[in-house]
């Protein structure tokens, strides 16, 4: 596995024809976009803008990074890039697992899908080949079931399959692709450009191989070099001590909480008082802990896989009750029946759904029901067996679950009240109320795909995981710091590490890695100049796709209703004045990127 020449070996896969070549990408494309993330965006631009997301004309992209499945430490990441059938926008997703490694490790570097098969297939990858198989007796299976058949069919050990299920095949517009069971491509409905695709699965066989580098010796010392930065105690990454090893994800729900920016009841206050203990990772350690997977190449195991142990669902096993949907199904529906959270959560990743998006609709159309507002069966605040009856018939389509499957901008758009969706661009706010952390929320308005915590993950600032002063109520500088982190993701997501690398290592070390996997040199400034450089390719992309002056926005309860909670009580986002700061910084006009920064980049 020779890390140099990373973008040689991608396939090419046209579904309707049944066609697979291997077609490299342009040197000058991985040179400018890295890889991942950035490369994907540069394929989907090429497809064209004004594209049809579940056209046959769409791509669906599922790229590596350079640093893909290598030692670096969390390196078993890989992304899937499209045209969001949810925004509108380019989206990129990200999981973790090991069939991107196994994707390294079988000799290539990606695959993009084209075209409409005839009937459902799925994508066999081995020794650096593709065929495509007949997937039609696993059409209308869930993904827990495709996946113990394609692997046993295909050798068991050894073998990924990232697969859709039922939601995908009915093109939810937040359907998602499931890894291994649980990892999934959450955001953006690319599970549903798979299903329009026909594409059912795709299944990697391969076992571990080691990179080959020109200076192994150096490529040894800056891995460790990263690891140990991982590994400090003082670090919330941290094996020995760190919040995320022990407690997962979850770790943050009590924190949200206390600082009153935990969005609860479709966001309407930003507090769960009390019954945030209930669903923190702290209580699913002490009371559902039974194991502590991990991905390829972590130290850090923030995976909490649970048992639950009495009720409905007693029995049940998973992975994991995260801190994203946590809130999505639990404080923002109202519910505190950390259970059925788990049987959710369950659902979504045997379904192939996004649970923040799900936990939204939900949310939302508990909301319209109080108001009186639907036409059709009401759900109530923490009703959590309805919320469990109500997730399959989004999956499947059927009554108001076709409604709430176009997710909740359109629902609410449709019930006639689109002020209730918590969205933006058409996405869904994840698990951070924009009152209480106002950078969080002028990285929502800005993300380039939606709204969404991880394009810009201030929160690592705003809730002190880095050692960077940022007060969580304080809207001035954060324009500027808003674009650091943008651009600093857009970088390690293209690489492709693990988001959770950034609480420990900085850009010196991406660019060291980097710099040694390649051959080439590499700096600090020149990764923040290839994040960049990627940020205004997707900026420029969603322009071009009609994304205008306006659209960075945030639903009017942030910016209008003060939070009435401790912590942020009287805050609203002043979304206005954080903006002006933020295109500033970022040297663009009303949120369009000028033809000469454009020049600028090498973009254009």
């Amino acid at each position: 596995m020779e890390l140099a020449t990373f973008g040689r070996d991608i396939v090419h896969v046209d579904l309707t024809r049944g066609r697979c070549e291997r077609r490299p990408a342009p040197r000058e494309w991985v040179e400018k976009y890295v890889g991942a993330r950035g490369l994907g965006v540069r394929y989907v631009l090429e497809a064209g803008p004004s594209v049809d997301p579940l056209s046959p004309d769409n791509v669906l992209c599922f790229l590596n990074g350079p640093l893909t499945g290598s030692e670096a430490s969390m390196s078993g990441r890989w992304a899937c890039v499209t045209k969001s059938p949810l925004t509108g926008t380019v989206t990129d997703s990200h999981q973790g697992g090991w069939t991107g490694a196994r994707l390294r490790w079988a000799g290539l570097d990606g695959l993009v899908f084209s075209g409409r098969a005839e009937t459902p297939v799925y994508a066999f990858v081995e020794d650096g080949e593709v065929t495509l198989r007949d997937a039609s007796a696993l059409w209308g299976r869930g993904i827990h079931e495709t996946v113990k058949i394609l692997q046993e069919r295909h050798g068991g050990k050894d073998v990924s399959v990232c697969a859709i299920g039922p939601a995908g095949e009915n093109r939810v517009r937040f359907a998602a692709w499931l890894n291994e069971d649980d990892r999934a491509f959450g955001r953006g409905g690319t599970g549903a450009v798979g299903g329009s695709k026909n594409l059912k699965a795709i299944v990697v066989r391969a076992a571990k191989r080691k990179s080959r580098v020109g200076d192994p010796d150096a490529w040894k010392a800056a891995r460790r070099r990263a690891l140990d930065a991982i590994r400090d105690e003082a670090n919330i990454t941290s094996p020995k001590k760190g919040g995320l090893s022990v407690y997962g994800t979850n770790v943050l729900m009590n924190v949200t909480n206390k600082i009153g920016a935990l969005g609860t009841r479709n966001s309407r206050t930003t507090s769960f008082g009390e019954s945030a203990e209930l669903i923190s990772g702290e209580y699913v350690q002490e009371n559902l802990l039974v194991d502590d997977p991990t991905c390829h190449a972590c130290p850090v195991a923030c995976k909490k896989e649970v048992e639950i142990r009495e009720g409905p669902w007693a029995g049940l096993r998973m992975e994991s009750v995260e801190y994203e949907p946590a809130w999505s199904l639990g404080a923002n529906c109202d519910n505190a029946d950390v259970a059925s959270v788990a049987k959710l959560i369950d659902q979504c990743n045997d379904h192939g759904m996004d649970p923040i998006e799900l936990g939204n609709a939900l949310s939302m159309y508990m909301e319209a029901s109080e108001r009186g507002w639907t036409n059709g069966e009401p759900l109530v605040w923490g009703d959590a067996a309805a919320m469990v009856a109500m997730t399959d018939a989004i999956a499947h389509r059927e009554g108001v679950g076709d409604l709430l499957a176009e997710g909740p901008a359109r629902a609410a758009a449709s019930l006639g009240h689109p002020e209730i969706a918590m969205a933006v661009k058409g996405q869904a706010v994840p698990a951070y109320d924009p009152r209480g952390m106002k950078g969080m929320g002028l990285g929502y308005a800005t993300s380039n795909r939606g709204a969404c915590h991880l394009r810009a993950y201030v929160a690592a600032a705003e809730l002190g995981v880095v050692p960077i002063e940022a007060d969580p109520l304080e809207w001035r500088g954060k324009g500027e710091l808003v674009k650091t982190f943008q651009d600093l993701h857009a970088f390690s997501d293209s690489l492709d590490l693990c988001k959770f690398s950034a609480f420990a290592e900085g850009a010196e070390h991406y660019a060291e890695q980097y710099a040694l996997a390649l051959g080439r040199a590499c700096d600090a400034a020149e990764v923040l100049a290839a994040g960049e450089r990627i940020y205004n390719l997707e900026r420029h992309y969603n322009n071009l796709a009609g994304f205008g002056a306006g659209s960075d926005s945030l639903p009017a309860r942030f910016t209008e209703e003060p939070s009435t909670e401790a912590g942020s009580r009287g805050h609203v986002s002043e979304l206005g004045e954080m903006l002006a700061e933020y295109y500033a910084a970022r040297g663009w006009e009303a949120g369009v990127v000028p033809e000469a920064k454009l020049r600028s980049l090498g973009i254009v």
